[in-house]
């Protein structure tokens, strides 16, 4: 068993196991009008003790008895997602069949948080008993001076001459 199945059980453990299979949480979502969520980590290839980010799942009704997918990924501590798209519910892959989701709700303006903050509203908003989450939402921001600059290098693109 890899370093990730381990982090994967032993969070599985923590969570009293109220997690819906993907046929379930369709039931649930289109008969109650709510929402369910999965979340899967995301490891660096050269770092497989700490995820750097996560692919969050939220299966939503649609208002007119059916339903459809959320998809969000992103690195954590990062103000912009790397995908963020709406599945209707005959394009949902099918290794996302594959996942335990939670009962929660949502609001959309919880879209715009940073991923971590997102996960922790979910979590919050579903009822469960989870690990104690740091206060990502009430940290203080760190921003550099107006007159800081960083060069172009520094994010990865080349200048060109």
């Amino acid at each position: 068993m890899n370093t990730q199945d381990k982090q994967q059980d032993a969070a599985s453990a923590q969570i009293d196991d109220t997690r819906l299979s993907f046929d379930e949480a369709v039931a649930y979502v289109v008969q109650r009008n709510a929402a369910a969520f999965a979340v899967t980590p995301v490891f660096e290839e050269d770092d497989e003790e700490s995820p750097s980010g996560a692919r969050v799942f939220v299966l939503a009704a649609d208002g007119k008895g059916g339903f459809f997918m959320r998809f969000i990924a992103g690195r954590f501590f990062s103000g912009a997602y790397a995908a963020d798209d709406i599945y209707a519910a005959d394009e949902i892959p099918g290794r996302v069949k594959e996942l335990r989701f939670l009962p929660t709700r949502y609001e959309e303006g919880w879209f715009t948080d940073q991923v971590q903050v997102l996960i922790g509203k979910l979590v919050a908003a579903s009822g469960t008993e989870a690990p104690q989450m740091p206060d990502y939402q009430g940290s203080p921001l760190k921003h550099a001076a107006a007159e800081v600059v960083f060069p172009v290098s520094m994010i990865g693109r080349g200048t060109k001459h």
